[in-house]
């Protein structure tokens, strides 16, 4: 992952850059696996030894309120993170616990197509099922 865009998307999102803050962004546009908190600080302390799992929490929260990433819910036990902010859904395996982007558009949703009178700045959608992988084996 080039450096200059976990900088640029800092920048977009009105996120001042320090070395914490752009190695987090920087793993989670590397790590498309939905990381927790705890996964996020345990691969990134051997790396970085000054880090805490307070600095992550804070970080990932700061991300979160200037909508640089998303959290997801969709695990029983843990937050999850998405540097991805576009629209789309997740799928979760049931038997792997991998959890996958699923692409969606506002448009896919009924209501969007005009019978809905709010208008939400964040939708949750996912599948619970086996993945393709899980399938195979």
């Amino acid at each position: 992952m080039d450096i200059q865009e976990v900088h640029h998307h800092l920048t977009q999102h009105g996120i001042k850059s320090s070395m914490q803050r752009v190695v987090i962004m920087q793993y989670l546009m590397e790590h498309k696996t939905h990381p927790t908190i705890d996964q996020i600080f345990s691969d990134l302390l051997p790396s970085v030894p000054t880090l805490s799992k307070t600095t992550v929490y804070n970080t990932l929260k700061l991300f979160y309120d200037k909508k640089a990433v998303i959290s997801l819910a969709i695990d029983d036990r843990n937050v999850r993170y998405d540097a991805e902010t576009s629209d789309h859904a997740h799928f979760k395996c049931r038997k792997c616990g991998a959890i996958f982007d699923v692409p969606l558009e506002k448009t896919d949703i009924p209501a969007f197509r005009g019978h809905i009178s709010h208008n939400p700045d964040e939708i949750q959608i996912y599948f619970l099922g086996v993945c393709g992988e899980c399938l195979k084996g």
